[in-house]
C-alpha cells in the first residue's frame, strides 16, 4: 500500500496560494479553503501507512508459519513497500519539524 501523495500535493499547493494571498492582504481576510485540513491529511497517511505496515508483517507471520499459501515474493514486496512508505512518512514529519523551527526563529 502506497502512500497517496495527490493529497500532500494538494496541501503544498493550497500553503502555497495561502502564502501568496498573505502576501497582499492582511492574514484576517484570507478565505477558508473547502478541501480536508491538514491534519486531516496528515492522519490519512499515518493510518495509511500503518496498515500496510500491519498487513506486511501479518503476510510475512503467515508465510512463516505455513498458515496460508503466500509465497516469498509477495511477503519481501509488500515488506520494501511499507518499508518505503514509513521512510516517506519519515521524511515528511522531517520537514514539517524544519518548517516548524524555521517559523518559530522569524522575526516579527
Amino acid at each position: 500500500m502506497a502512500i497517496d501523495t495527490q493529497k500532500l500535493d494538494q496541501m503544498l499547493s493550497e500553503l502555497r496560494n495561502s502564502s501568496a494571498l498573505t502576501g497582499s492582504k492582511p492574514a484576517g481576510n484570507v478565505a477558508p479553503t473547502d478541501g480536508p485540513g491538514f491534519a486531516e491529511v496528515l492522519k490519512t497517511t499515518i493510518d495509511q501507512v500503518n496498515a500496510a505496515q500491519k498487513d506486511a508483517h501479518k503476510m510475512a507471520e503467515e508465510f512463516s508459519t505455513g498458515q496460508s499459501n503466500v509465497n516469498l515474493q509477495d511477503v519481501m514486496v509488500n515488506l520494501q513497500k511499507a518499508n518505503i512508505s514509513f521512510q516517506q512518512m519519515v521524511q515528511v514529519r522531517n520537514k514539517l519539524v524544519t518548517a516548524y523551527h524555521d517559523i518559530m526563529n522569524m522575526q516579527v
